[in-house]
């Protein structure tokens, strides 16, 4: 694939023009080095399938979920305000994340503090592509392999959105095996309630190691999230197995991305 120029907000309005949607990256798909391949995974299929997107670059902060969870109120509607403010300022509409926090606080906290939006997991926006056949997918790399899913308690629990990434996947002509918790019974990865930046609390077992765990039991080709945060969870609980050498953890993006070969 070509290299290509991912224009912010501030560039395209310059330009007179106005994107379909725009890009939220969020922080660990800024920032995380493992999350930023599925940035630009997810960039590629965006650029791939013609979808005029634009991201708010420096002027992007973080939607203030961490803050909210670990039960600072005050810090996350100081940090919602501002990003309300800029959205508003550019009048923007439609929004689509590759982060399922992203994804829910956008959606469901930011309306009653004047922020409304129409917001999409990329998931859902990969869904939308696919049936309205401007994303072809058949087949490709994983075809045969046997994957499972693990549910992000944001996108699935919270917002019971349970069939848009299983569909994508399955357009990849593989075999989509089920844990015995999953969908309205899954479990957590263990990076929820702003865990992700602590130590978990003395038990008998680490919560990402039991999901892998999980996981692991169903003997998969792949682990596929759609999520920064379970990938890091599901990736150290494969090697708390050593088994990452048999067991890739993939984002959905990743997997749609390599299956139609955009390098």
């Amino acid at each position: 694939m070509e290299n290509f120029k991912v224009l912010t907000m501030a560039e395209m309005m310059a330009n007179g023009e106005k994107p379909e949607v725009l890009f939220w990256v969020g922080c660990a798909g800024s920032f995380d080095d493992r999350a930023k391949k599925v940035t630009k995974a997810i960039a590629k299929i965006l650029h791939a399938t013609g979808v005029k997107f634009a991201v708010l670059g420096t002027e992007e902060s973080c939607t203030g979920d961490p803050a909210k969870r670990a039960g600072n109120e005050f810090l996350f509607q100081m940090q919602a305000m501002n990003n309300i403010m800029i959205l508003n300022g550019y009048e923007v509409t439609k929004i689509v994340t590759g982060c399922p926090h992203c994804f829910n606080t956008l959606k469901n906290e930011y309306p009653s503090l004047g922020g409304n939006y129409e917001v999409l997991h990329h998931s859902q926006l990969l869904q939308q592509l696919i049936d309205s056949g401007k994303l072809k997918v058949a087949g490709g790399t994983f075809k045969g392999k046997k994957i499972v899913f693990h549910d992000p308690c944001y996108l699935g629990r919270a917002n019971n959105e349970y069939e848009a990434p299983r569909s994508v996947i399955q357009k990849l002509d593989i075999y989509l095996t089920e844990m015995k918790r999953s969908k309205a019974n899954g479990l957590c990865c263990g990076a929820g309630g702003s865990q992700m930046f602590k130590e978990p609390e003395n038990g008998v077992k680490d919560i990402n190691v039991e999901r892998a765990e999980e996981a692991l039991q169903t003997e998969p080709d792949v682990i596929a999230v759609g999520c920064p945060f379970c990938n890091t969870m599901m990736t150290d609980g494969v090697k708390n197995f050593n088994k990452e050498d048999k067991v890739q953890v993939k984002d959905i993006a990743e997997l749609i991305a390599e299956a139609i070969d955009i390098k």
